[in-house]
């Protein structure tokens, strides 16, 4: 078997290794893309609630504060250039109680924070003339949190990368790789209906759910860098029916995730989720009964939610790097400096806000790699 070269390589072909990908080729970087499945963003990039995010939740100065508010402008940009479904549609994110009041302030605090200035506080008056089936005693504006379609921004992003001569590998899963000792770089082997070895200097790790597994068939990385992912299953419920509100409505953040929310597609479709569940195994089953905690949840905001109006949609699963009961974990971006592997980049818990990111954080690998 012949070893073809190239420039860089990434792993993994969701929204954010699409991202990175082109963000490699538009810089004149010969650039080839694995995915082990039979299409693009089969995993977490299409199990998600496809909400561009306006930055609230974040510690001030973390990867996804940053990220994510950077990412913001560079998304709906990209979209508005390049014909990608959208809409600004806004978001109410809300107290449903007065002893909650605090934690919403607390909220808006750390939002402004990170540099998101055009929150709006509302009152419960306020809130239910926006909403009129909304049930809160306070609630917080966000305009400038919106929704994309994942699938189109995914093609729109191949489309780019491979027309800037990035080539797309499908059913192509990394067997191994191994860190060159002399003149450094990366040789790959790949398999697959056409395995392949692959030599490049630069090799961007950002297979999401798969992240460590490819981590740790890097021969030469300590298997000291390559952290435990926790599995954080989120059931979806769609809504037999019109939906309530014009705008996205979340209630405050629980552990480990930002609460069941109620989420618009673009064809006005309401859904619920996701919910948390830890699991051990990658399994995007929906059991039914899950409905049940999901009608308490939604009518501490929405009251009029009927008996039997939720039907299971699907489920998604978040890669995590801090599991039940640990304080959120930040993105980590790991480069040489911790690894000490010149051209290896890997990406480890992308989760939300990954694909409000995704564009920053293509940028941010490239920045890494003094590109």
């Amino acid at each position: 078997m012949m070893t073809e070269k190239t420039g860089a390589v990434v792993i993994g072909a969701g929204v954010v290794g699409l991202a990175c990908a082109r963000a490699l080729a538009l810089r004149g970087i010969e650039t080839v893309i694995l995915e082990a499945n039979a299409s693009i963003g089969m995993e977490t990039s299409s199990r998600n609630s496809e909400v561009i995010h306006a930055g609230l939740y974040y510690p001030a100065g973390s990867l996804k504060a940053r990220l994510c508010v950077a990412g913001k402008a560079l998304l709906y940009d990209f979209c508005a250039t390049h014909h990608v479904a959208h809409r600004r549609c806004g978001k109410l994110l809300v107290a449903t109680t007065a002893g909650q009041e605090e934690a919403l302030a607390a909220l808006r605090r750390k939002a402004e924070a990170n540099g998101v200035s055009d929150l709006q506080p509302l009152t419960a008056a306020q809130a239910k003339s926006l909403e009129p089936e909304l049930r809160a005693s306070a609630a917080l504006l966000s305009p400038s949190t919106g929704i994309v379609d994942s699938h189109g921004l995914m093609q729109a992003l191949l489309g780019e990368a491979e027309a800037h001569g990035a080539a797309l590998a499908l059913k192509s899963p990394l067997l191994r790789a191994e860190a060159e000792a002399t003149g450094g770089g990366f040789l790959l082997e790949v398999g697959g209906t056409e395995p392949m070895r692959l030599q490049t200097g630069m090799l961007i790790n950002s297979a999401g759910l798969q992240a460590a597994r490819v981590a740790a068939a890097i021969d030469g990385l300590d298997a000291r860098h390559v952290p435990r992912l926790h599995l954080a299953r989120g059931h979806y419920f769609s809504l037999a029916g019109c939906a309530p509100f014009s705008r996205l409505v979340y209630p405050l953040p629980e552990p480990g995730g930002l609460g069941v929310h109620v989420t618009l597609d673009l064809g006005g479709q309401a859904r619920f989720g996701p919910d948390v569940e830890w699991v051990d195994a990658i399994d995007y089953a929906v059991d039914p009964r899950r409905a049940e905690v999901f009608y308490g949840e939604v009518r501490k905001y929405w009251p009029g939610l009927a008996d039997g109006a939720l039907q299971p949609a699907y489920a998604g699963i978040r890669p995590k790097l801090a599991g039940p009961g640990a304080p959120q974990a930040d993105f980590l971006v790991q480069t040489h400096t911790t690894h000490g592997l010149p051209g290896l980049i890997n990406l480890f818990g992308i989760e939300s806000p990954g694909l409000t990111a995704c564009l920053a954080l293509g940028e941010h690998v490239c920045e890494e790699l003094n590109l």
